[in-house]
């Protein structure tokens, strides 16, 4: 089964995207689907390897060097050559009727220039770039189809080496496609479009705070705000079971607009029970910045009666790093490593501010510099650098 392009040359459609897939597309739609037969993971690897570049003419060297590394086979050409025969049997049981699709250049291997590849990441990746020098509804209806092309993770199942600066490179591109067009929704409150974004942005990344806050707002705008609740509530034991971390305070600020909508009056017995709830909780106390200027503001009257002394410390993460691996990493290890009467907020997506209650400037610098260290034990194939500034707490004076 073949199709003619407007210029007359055969269009074969390959997904990448999820399950790999093979069809016929003309004009650039799609106008047939072939789930692919039976064939080794090798062979798969090899052939999407192919159509992955199929823009240029592959070199013999490359593809021995990237399937047959030294110590893999004692005869890499003869390999080469078999391999080849059947990525050729494969795509004639697949397209009879074409030609032969894969041709042999002088020291290199190509796709037969009669026949159009055409591949969903590449119009993926086309159309997201289109849609950044778009504006107005034409921007927001690139970014839409943009974003359906996306089935889920680039080659899915192919866990060679190759296939994953690829994967994380989609997987980006579609988050921020994602963060852009919910933004643009947002502007013409189109809430319920938003709300399917946020699902499906989820699959990739379920961690994600700016999808949480856009989901929530959409949900609240609709009217329910319950339904806002149970899906921070829902964030926040996922964030915890997989990183053992708190929301950002702009989720907790979402989340207390939306419990504020549809919390009802408690009763004095059940606000006492609320109150004097508590876990068991070890480490540091994490909470919002917000709460933290509140304890800092407490602390201080306490330090003007107690004489004591405490101290600011602003820890920071590198240029170098990978900003939300990397953040949830340092988020831990600072809960992890620091007594249960100091306080962690976030400030931004790579830095903490902490409070070290009882702590001289001496005493906070070794502190750290344990926190520090046992980053590095833990995380020991981060390349992320710790930076830090501290200053005493201020106690506060007499007006």
């Amino acid at each position: 089964m073949r199709r003619m392009g407007v210029d007359g040359k055969n269009v074969i459609y390959f997904e990448l995207f999820g399950s790999f897939s093979i069809g016929t597309a003309e004009d650039g739609e799609r106008s047939g689907s072939i789930v692919p037969g039976k064939a080794g993971k090798k062979v798969l690897s090899f052939l999407q390897y192919l159509i992955v570049n199929h823009t240029r003419s592959i070199s013999l060297e490359e593809l021995i060097e990237q399937f047959w590394p030294e110590a893999d086979s004692s005869d890499p050409g003869n390999a080469l050559k078999n391999m080849i025969f059947r990525a050729r049997s494969y795509l004639k049981r697949m397209f009879p009727e074409q030609k032969e699709l894969l041709q042999k250049r002088p020291g290199c291997y190509m796709w037969n220039p009669d026949v159009k590849i055409e591949v969903d990441a590449e119009r993926f990746e086309q159309g997201y770039l289109e849609s950044r020098r778009a504006e107005g509804e034409e921007r927001v209806r690139l970014l839409f189809r943009t974003v359906s092309l996306y089935k889920g993770d680039f080659l899915a199942g192919n866990e060679s080496d190759w296939t994953a600066p690829l994967r994380h490179y989609y997987q980006t591109l579609y988050l921020d496609a994602c963060r852009e067009v919910l933004s643009a929704l947002q502007e013409q409150e189109r809430w319920k479009e938003m709300i399917g974004i946020c699902e499906q942005a989820y699959e990739v990344d379920f961690s994600m705070d700016s999808f949480v806050v856009y989901h929530m707002q959409a949900l609240t705008a609709l009217g329910q705000p319950e339904k806002a609740v149970e899906r921070y509530e829902m964030f926040r034991r996922a964030l915890w079971q997989e990183y053992e971390i708190e929301p950002a305070e702009e989720v907790e600020q979402m989340y207390a607009l939306a419990a504020g909508m549809c919390q009802n009056v408690l009763s004095s017995q059940n606000v006492l029970k609320l109150v004097l709830e508590s876990g068991d909780e070890k480490g540091a106390f994490f909470c919002t910045f917000g709460v933290f200027r509140s304890i800092v503001a407490l602390e201080r009257r306490h330090l003007s009666r107690s004489g004591q002394t405490s101290t600011l410390v602003i820890v920071s993460l590198g240029d170098q790093t990978a900003p939300t691996t990397d953040s949830r990493r340092l988020q831990r290890t600072l809960m992890e490593g620091l007594r249960t009467g100091d306080l962690v907020a976030r400030l931004d997506a790579g830095s903490y501010i902490v409070m070290l209650s009882g702590a001289s400037m001496e005493n906070a610098r070794m502190v750290i510099r344990r926190v520090e260290q046992k980053f590095r034990r833990t995380y020991t194939n981060s390349g992320a650098r710790i930076t830090f500034r501290m200053s005493p707490l201020e106690p506060l004076t007499a007006q």
